[in-house]
């Protein structure tokens, strides 16, 4: 698929090149017995997660399955397969489903295969400041047009976790317009009905998000983690202290791995900046950095002992970045997997270190289902046709008029390139034989020869874009096929918000979604509910 680099490539078909990278192969049966033994050693304040999860569902009023996988954490043996996403408006895009799917599928196979309890987590990465990643989804019209549905900009966007961002009389706002945007179902008055509950003036967009998302996958098991939550600082505020009891020893293990994943032809995803792995969160969300033996927050200066001190006693002051978050989700959980998209992948490939330098055992690494979601015409058309997916990607229409030219009659395409190859042989005899006469006819004979070929060229454009209109509806076919997978150029699953497919399709889509794809790493799906 467009866009697929290559180690996320290589990990799925030539996993021994990045062995050294990562906990094991997750596509092993003995990877996945290692891992579980690791995890159920690593002592955790289990009875404390469970408490602050139950916490949590009670505030977002979580349903029952959701609650009794919650309970089951309790149990000394029981496992968690994890997987993340920012806060996206209205659950964000498609792969966020796709993610939550995954873990769900995979928590399963674990019970099933290797009778271990395991359940199925979704950390909502509500610390995260970039306001622009979350505000926004996009959806098609009935007419297969994009509509980008956003919030306004915060005054504190950007510089705040979106955690701590409450939504306003805004998002009401934003519900009439997707309302407004999406063509109308049998399914829109209970789709808008439950965005309306999730997503209210007063609530959090984190906390929106999660209510969301627990109506949508709640019912399957899904346990949603708020990791902004401050009662969850105490239980990791040990690796907040040995982060800075060991300054730039995460960012310099990183570095490392990077430079190792680059020296074999990989890319290295996040580039560390020496100091801290923390942000401090008292005045919005500052870096920590390390100067001449002293920790620098904004413009404040501060002694070593005290930020230690600091970490012990307000742990909720403090939140990783992206490489510590890792550590910190596996402080906490017992995760047997993680379930991670291809930017995810390689940026994880760079802490095997990090993990064995905090004592946490590294889980595995899965990569997420990727599929695109078709109708039915549009499956048809590209059977009958024999266009391939990726194909319709470009945003012009060269593919279609090598369709077009396709569904020409034989004898007009055979007719014109022999017509273009006669024109061509003829005026290559009298371009060699003019010059005996006058020398200076050559350059006339060849502009001839370029007009004759101008020509020719015209009427064959002249035969397609007769063709386009003889055949309108094969147009449309292709345009329609091509804003459905690669809506404004990109991949659906990136661009597209799932609330464009439940309010197609209904609840039904998040079961077939659920039954029909493979667990096959490396394979891009394409669906037809």
């Amino acid at each position: 698929m467009p866009g697929i680099r290559r180690l996320a490539v290589d990990y799925t078909s030539r996993f021994a090149e990045l062995a050294p990278f990562y906990a094991g192969d997750p596509l092993a049966s003995g990877a996945w017995q290692d891992a579980i033994g690791r995890t159920q050693r690593h002592r955790r304040d289990r009875a404390g997660l469970v408490s602050l999860l139950a916490a949590q569902q009670e505030r977002r009023g979580a349903p029952p399955a959701a609650r009794a996988a919650v309970q089951r954490l309790a149990g000394d043996t029981t496992v968690a397969v994890i997987t993340g996403q920012q806060a996206g408006l209205f659950g964000g895009p498609l792969y966020t489903l796709l993610k939550a799917l995954t873990t769900i599928r995979l928590a399963e196979d674990v019970s099933r295969i290797h009778g271990t309890p395991a359940v199925p987590v979704f950390w909502i990465d509500s610390e995260d400041h970039d306001w622009d990643e979350v505000a926004s989804t996009t959806v098609l019209d009935g007419e297969s047009h994009p509509h980008v549905i956003s919030l306004p900009r915060p005054l504190t966007a950007g510089e705040v976790p979106v955690a701590t961002v409450v939504l306003s009389e805004d998002v009401t706002a934003a519900i009439g317009t997707l309302r407004a945007a999406l063509a109308e179902t049998e399914f829109s008055a209970d789709l808008i009905d439950g965005l309306s509950r999730a997503y209210r003036p007063g609530v959090g967009m984190s906390d929106a998000f999660g209510r969301w998302l627990e109506h949508v996958l709640g019912p399957h098991g899904l346990i949603v983690f708020d990791c902004a939550d401050p009662a969850a600082k105490p239980l990791v505020a040990g690796v907040f202290a040995h982060e800075l009891s060991h300054p730039g020893t995460t960012a310099a293990l990183a570095a490392k791995a990077g430079d190792a994943l680059a020296a074999r032809g990989y890319h290295a995803q996040v580039e560390p900046h020496d100091g801290v792995a923390l942000f401090h969160l008292a005045e919005g969300r500052q870096a920590i950095k390390l100067v001449d033996g002293r920790f620098i927050i904004g413009a404040r200066a501060c002694e070593p002992s005290a930020l230690l001190a600091e970490a012990s006693t307000h742990p909720e002051r403090f939140s990783p970045n992206v490489l510590l978050r890792p550590l910190v989700q596996d402080a906490l959980f017992p995760t047997v997997c993680y379930v991670a998209g291809p930017s995810e992948l390689a940026y994880l490939g760079q802490l095997r270190e990090v993990y064995a330098h905090f004592g946490v055992p590294m889980p595995l690494i899965y990569p997420r289902q990727t599929a695109t979601v078709l109708d039915s015409a549009a499956t048809r058309f590209l059977t009958r046709y024999g266009v391939a997916l990726e194909a319709l990607q470009a945003q012009d229409e060269a593919e279609l008029n090598h369709l077009l030219e396709a569904q020409l009659p034989p004898g007009v395409e055979a007719s014109l390139h022999d017509a273009s190859r006669a024109v061509e042989e003829r005026m290559a005899a009298v371009i060699a034989a003019v010059p005996a006469l006058d020398p200076t006819l050559e350059g006339a004979a060849r502009s001839t020869l370029g007009r004759m070929t101008h020509d020719l060229r015209a009427l064959h454009s002249k035969v397609i874009h007769a063709a386009k209109r003889r055949d309108e509806t094969l147009r449309r076919q292709f345009h329609r096929a091509q804003v459905q997978a690669f809506p404004q150029g990109h991949l659906q699953e990136r661009t597209l918000g799932f609330v464009y497919f439940l309010n197609r399709y209904g609840p039904v889509l998040v079961d077939i979604l659920r039954r029909d794809i493979p667990l096959a790493p490396g394979a891009h799906w394409v669906v037809t509910p």
